[in-house]
């Protein structure tokens, strides 16, 4: 009896043996299955020791790659931070160490490091939206004598995951300084400029009324190219001026910013009437607002007439004012129904002396028959810069963009309903 107890209790663990080996059996074939490794008529085991080989050969080439990146990140000449979701460094490479003057900051608090709020709200919105963001503003530092100094940073973060964002820091202080000897250069080039161009005008208007008729069409397309030139010089002296022009120190009185806006484009009616382009005005009937009416004169001429060189025969350009309550803001929107602009050149648009490509062409400024010239830019691209420098000095900020529902383009000016 017990022998036969025996036996059956044999054949039973055979039998869950066999099975269990075909279990895992199958299970192998799925598996190599999956993986794509063959093994033909022999073993899964087999298969399973090749699939194990290459798997170890992909880990170590990822410990390699891991390693290079660690590598290229430590020695790359732009600083680079990453923080986990309790805000605690896990990177630093050595640029930001010598960026923000740090020893060992892995593990610390980013706050307890680098004393940025700028960069703390960037790296929580980053972390809220999970999106890339970018933002630019001058960090304020102590140096080892006890100064406080500043400097121009411009960074991107981008979200990794699992509450980890990783910030690229650019210092821009050679960029700031390279802009400044430019814009310094082109101050000095338009002031030595102005003299001389002033002598060619008188000279070629004297000559414009002595010359035989046959040959005035030359004298006028000179006298045009003088002008041009005298209005780009003049353009440059303006810019320089209001990039010193802090915005405490503007000449504010009151005015009706309403009455702005009709006087602006009632100087420009002829241009919109050759190209048969209407105005839209919707907004309040009045506005009192306090800040340089000529600067803001300026500002929106130079917009309406982007508009409507740029806009095309039997447009529009719409004009709308409303109040940004929740940012304490005038908002003043411009909008035509032209092309807009090309995308890849919206970040450039306020640069100086920046056109689209598909825009950059030489024409001949139209005067009326006395030969003068209408109060209309000197078309060199430095109208938008302008615009952003007089936005400035108000307190406010200006955003290009192209409309979504009239193609065209959209400027957006903030003026602070308070000055300081």
């Amino acid at each position: 009896m017990e022998f036969i107890l025996f036996g059956l209790g044999l054949l039973v663990g055979l039998a869950f043996c066999f099975w269990q080996r075909w279990q895992v059996g199958t299970l192998l074939e799925t598996l190599l299955q999956e993986y794509g490794v063959p093994h033909g008529n022999s073993s899964p085991w087999l298969g399973l020791k090749t699939l194990l080989r290459e798997q170890g050969k992909q880990l170590e080439s990822c410990q390699q790659q891991i390693t290079q990146s660690q590598i290229r990140v430590e020695y790359a000449p732009i600083a680079y931070l990453e923080v986990d979701e309790a805000n605690r460094v896990v990177c630093c490479n050595a640029a930001a160490r010598s960026l923000f003057g740090l020893r060992s900051p892995e593990g610390r608090l980013f706050l307890e490091l680098v004393r940025s709020y700028e960069l703390d709200c960037l790296i929580e919105e980053v972390r809220q939206e999970q999106t890339i963001t970018e933002q630019e503003w001058l960090y304020a530092y102590v140096t080892p004598t006890g100064q406080t100094k500043r400097k121009p940073l411009r960074a991107r973060g981008l979200f990794l995951g699992e509450g980890h964002v990783g910030v690229f820091i650019e210092d821009c202080a050679e960029v700031v300084r390279l802009r400044d000897e430019r814009d310094r250069w082109a101050a000095d080039v338009a002031h030595e400029l102005k003299t001389p161009l002033t002598s060619l005008r008188l000279v070629t208007e004297t000559l414009q009324q002595r010359v035989p008729e046959s040959l005035r069409h030359w004298v006028d397309r000179l006298l045009g190219e003088i002008i041009r030139l005298s209005l780009l010089v003049q353009e440059l002296l303006e810019l320089n001026r209001l990039s010193h022009t802090p915005a405490d120190s503007l000449e504010r009185h009151p005015l009706d910013l309403v009455q702005v806006i009709r006087t602006a484009w009632q100087s420009l009616a002829p241009l919109a009437q050759d190209k048969n382009i209407q105005h839209e005005y919707t907004g309040p009937d009045k506005v009192p607002y306090c800040g340089n009416e000529s600067q803001l004169l300026r500002l929106l001429v130079n917009l309406y007439d982007n508009a409507i060189k740029h806009g095309p025969v039997g447009g529009q350009v719409l004009t709308r004012l409303r109040r940004d309550r929740e940012g304490g803001y005038l908002c003043l929107e411009v909008i035509d129904t032209g092309s807009g602009f090309p995308p890849k050149d919206l970040p450039h648009v306020f640069e100086r002396f920046y056109r689209a490509q598909v825009r950059r062409h030489r024409f001949v400024i139209p005067m009326d028959h006395e030969g003068r010239l209408p109060p209309v830019g000197s078309g060199s691209g430095l109208g938008l810069a302008i615009a952003r420098q007089i936005v400035e000095c108000h307190g406010g900020y200006i955003q290009a963009a192209n409309h979504p529902d009239y193609g065209g383009a959209w400027l957006r000016i903030y003026l602070p309903l308070t000055q300081g």
